[in-house]
């Protein structure tokens, strides 16, 4: 039982090592230099709100309750390394977990606005994964739509009378799907069909992304589900939805 209950640690010491190995670099996310200038900021100009909304919201957790700063950095730590693990998609993306079901539960959808910007940074900088010119358009998806979509689940889920370990599978699993569609709609708006149109690039980038993500949604959605049991069972989290 007590190895049982350890098996998140082990996941996540894992899932560190395969980051660290040495591999084939791809690019992480929407690759540096990959969007048109027009989109690539536009992407931004959406982003930079969520970031100032983020970031209010961030301020008043951590003023309210000091002792969620070891939670937060525990977040944002599993975003990080899920979101380092890649398995090239397409060109100029990959697919990859995106870890946000655990704080979009934790503290809300608008908090994972900065803690992904702050990996989305960092990878950039330091792994070549995903790019600033491209951080908005990765940030929109992976740490606003995504999340949001997961917070939406997780809400319905509950009051709805789900059992509490659905929910958060639930959460965890669409945030991720929800990501990589978003990112389908960047790339075909980016980059059209030029017989059919958009619609038919973003149907293509979604089929592509599809035979990746989904088993990986699955993956990331019982890892979740283990952490966020664990967090529960330690008593470092209250038992009550936000």
């Amino acid at each position: 039982m007590k190895n049982l209950q350890q098996l998140p640690l082990y996941g996540m010491a894992l899932a560190v090592l395969l980051t660290l190995a040495p591999q084939e670099a791809f690019a992480m996310h929407i690759m540096e230099g990959f969007l048109p200038p027009f989109w690539a900021l536009a992407w931004w100009l959406m982003f930079l709100p969520c970031l100032v909304i983020g970031a209010t919201r961030l301020k008043a957790i951590v003023r309210d309750d000091s002792d969620k700063k070891v939670l937060l950095a525990l977040c944002a730590a599993f975003i990080f390394v899920l979101s380092a693990l890649k398995i090239p998609s397409v060109t100029g993306s990959c697919s990859h977990p995106t870890g946000v079901g655990l704080a979009v539960i934790l503290f809300g959808p608008w908090v994972v606005s900065v803690l992904g910007a702050i990996v989305l940074l960092f990878q950039a900088l330091f792994l070549a994964h995903g790019g600033l010119t491209t951080l908005g358009a990765n940030g929109m998806s992976m740490a606003v739509i995504g999340p949001m979509a997961g917070y939406v689940v997780w809400k319905l889920a509950t009051r709805a009378g789900m059992r509490r370990d659905v929910a958060v599978f639930l959460c965890a699993a669409l945030a991720d799907l929800v990501t990589y569609f978003v990112t389908s709609v960047q790339l075909g708006l980016a980059f059209p069909d030029p017989q059919l149109g958009v619609m038919a690039s973003v149907t293509k980038f979604m089929a592509i992304f599809c035979l990746t993500q989904v088993p990986i949604a699955i993956a990331e959605g019982l890892l979740t589900v283990l952490i966020y049991d664990q967090l529960c069972k330690r008593q470092l989290i209250a038992a009550r939805s936000l």
